[in-house]
C-alpha cells in the first residue's frame, strides 16, 4: 500500500496511545479471588470483588486450584509464536486476554495478584520507587533498602485472608525469596517450597494437588521473562524457553487429580528495543537539572524533583523527550486513573513525573547503571498493548 501523504489521517496523540490500563475489564487481580470462589471461599469478598471474580469465567467449583504466573508470558507474544506451543494452542478457544497494571512490571504485578488491589491501593507501584520517610529510592525485587515490608504492603494479602479460611496456601519458588523482601511485602501467608527447575516445580504442584484437604497452589517461574530481557522477545531463546514452559506445563495439566483445576497468566508482556532508539541520561545533562531522582524502570520512569522544581523538570522533559513518550504530573497520572484509586501514603512514592515510553523507545543511564543492565534488550513498564496484554488459561 503507497503512502497516502501526511493530509490523509491525524496521527494519533501519544496519550491515546498510552492511555491508562482498562481496570473496569478483567484484570490479573481478578484471578486468586476467581480461584478463591472455586474453592468455596468467595465470602472473604464482598459483593462487588465477588462479582468480578466471578465474571473472568473460573466458575467450575474445585477442590485444589493451582495459580501458574509466567512471567513475561503476553498475549500478543503468545499469539505470536503460538505455532511452538501446542497445550496452550489447545486450550484457545477458551483463553481470556486480562490487563495487568501500570506500570507493567513484576513487583506491581505479582503485588496486584496475592494482595487482589490494584496499584494505588497495594503501592508496590513500579520497579524502582522512592520511600519517602528515607527520601531514597529502592529496588522492590532485591528490596535492597532497610524497609519493613509489612509496613509497606500493610492489608492482608489473599494468601492470609485464604489461609484463614482453612484454606491451604502453598507458594513454589526459589529459596532466596522465601519470606524476605517482595514475597515477605505481597504475597505473605501460607507455606513456602523451594525448587530450582520448572519440572521440580510442577512436581511439587501434582503432589499438593494430591493430598487431601483444600488448597490453593501459586506456582512462578521467572526464566521466560529473564531470556526475553537479554536475547529479547522475538529471539530464538525465546521461543525455546516457551516452548520449554508449554511442555512442562502440558505435563502438569495430565498428571492432576480431577478435582484440581489450573489457571495460567502472567504479569506482563515486553517489547525489544533497538540500542540506537535509546535515550542516554548520561548523554542529556539537561534532563538532570531539579531531579533528585529517578526510579521505575527504562520503558515507566518516576521522576523525583528537587523542591519547587517540579515544574520546570516538566517542561524540560516534555521538550526533550517530545513524541517519544508521555511525561505526565502525577496528579495527571492519578487523576486519568493509571494506577486505579490512590491511598493517601502511596501518593508520595509515584513521581513528580512518569514518563511513559512509546513502542520503540527507552530511557537509560550509562551512568549509574550496571553494564548488564545496559545490554538488555526485552523491556517492559509502559502501557502498550504489547506489554499490558496477559493471558489467562485455566484446565
Amino acid at each position: 500500500m503507497g503512502d497516502s501523504g501526511p493530509s490523509s489521517a491525524p496521527r494519533p496523540s501519544t496519550s491515546s496511545l498510552l492511555g491508562p490500563p482498562d481496570y473496569a475489564g478483567p484484570i490479573l487481580s481478578d484471578v486468586v479471588p476467581a480461584a478463591a470462589v472455586g474453592l468455596g471461599a468467595g465470602a472473604i469478598f464482598d459483593d462487588t470483588a465477588r462479582a468480578r471474580a466471578e465474571s473472568i469465567g473460573l466458575d467450575r467449583e474445585t477442590r485444589t486450584a493451582i495459580v501458574v504466573l509466567i512471567d513475561g508470558l503476553g498475549e500478543q507474544q503468545l499469539r505470536q509464536y503460538s505455532g511452538y506451543t501446542p497445550f496452550f494452542r489447545s486450550l484457545a478457544a477458551t483463553r481470556r486476554t486480562l490487563s495487568t497494571g501500570f506500570p507493567s512490571t513484576t513487583a506491581n504485578s505479582l503485588s496486584s495478584l496475592a494482595t487482589g488491589r490494584l496499584p494505588g491501593a497495594h503501592g508496590v507501584v513500579g520497579y524502582r520507587v522512592l520511600d519517602p520517610s528515607k527520601d531514597a529510592v529502592f529496588n522492590q525485587l532485591t528490596w535492597n533498602l532497610d524497609v519493613d515490608p509489612v509496613a509497606w504492603v500493610p492489608d492482608a494479602t489473599l494468601f492470609e485472608r485464604l489461609s484463614e479460611t482453612g484454606v491451604d496456601v502453598v507458594s513454589l519458588g526459589e529459596s532466596k525469596f522465601a519470606g524476605r523482601g517482595l514475597n515477605r511485602a505481597s504475597l505473605r501467608g501460607g507455606r513456602f517450597r523451594a525448587s530450582k527447575t520448572l519440572e521440580e516445580r510442577c512436581a511439587q504442584a501434582v503432589a499438593e494437588a494430591k493430598a487431601p484437604g483444600r488448597r490453593l497452589v501459586y506456582l512462578y517461574w521467572g526464566n521466560l521473562d529473564k531470556t526475553g530481557h537479554v536475547h529479547g522477545s522475538n529471539s530464538a531463546a525465546w521461543t525455546e524457553e516457551l516452548e520449554h514452559v508449554d511442555l512442562a506445563l502440558s505435563r502438569l495439566a495430565g498428571d492432576l487429580p480431577s478435582d484440581a483445576t489450573m489457571i495460567v497468566t502472567a504479569d506482563h508482556g515486553m517489547v525489544d528495543i533497538d540500542h540506537e532508539l535509546r535515550l542516554d541520561l548520561a548523554e542529556e545533562p539537561r534532563l538532570r537539572a531539579g531531579v533528585r531522582h529517578i526510579g521505575g524502570e527504562p520503558r515507566a520512569l518516576h521522576v523525583y524533583a528537587e523542591s519547587g522544581a517540579a515544574a520546570d523538570v516538566g517542561a524540560s522533559w516534555s521538550e526533550i523527550i517530545g513524541r517519544r513518550a508521555l511525561v505526565l504530573s502525577r496528579a495527571e497520572a492519578i487523576g486519568r486513573g493509571y494506577f486505579g484509586p490512590v491511598a493517601e501514603h502511596v501518593r508520595e512514592r509515584i513521581g513528580d513525573f512518569l514518563v511513559i515510553c512509546q513502542d520503540e523507545f527507552a530511557i537509560v543511564d550509562s551512568q549509574n547503571e550496571s553494564a548488564s543492565a545496559l545490554a538488555l534488550i526485552g523491556h517492559h513498564g509502559s502501557t502498550t498493548a504489547r506489554e499490558l496484554e496477559i493471558p489467562l488459561l485455566a484446565v
